[in-house]
């Protein structure tokens, strides 16, 4: 079976083609949002601000903005982060 050409940068394709995660071969975010309870954020780059009402994520292309109430970060590994809390919005800006 050929492969079809597609429009785009050379990881798209070879995610495509291959058939991996984008968002390992494009380094994206991943996010599991349970209810407005709990975040869980995969890929990201660093906190830049955090308090009990936002928490500002770096990420590859732009900023991740988490608003709530009572939002802690619970777990903070290098490239994998855990939010707790009332979670009102969740942001992506470039």
């Amino acid at each position: 079976m050929m492969a079809r050409r597609k429009k785009g940068n050379f990881r798209e394709i070879i995610a495509d083609l291959f058939e991996l995660p984008r968002e390992i071969i494009l380094d994206l975010p991943r996010i599991t949002q349970v209810g407005n309870v709990q975040l869980y954020i995969e890929n990201h780059r660093g906190v830049i601000a955090y308090d009990e009402n936002e928490i500002r994520l770096s990420v590859n292309s732009g900023e991740i903005i988490i608003r709530g109430e009572q939002l802690q970060i619970k777990n903070l590994l290098e490239e994998e982060l855990l939010v707790k809390g009332v979670i009102g919005s969740l942001t992506y800006e470039r």
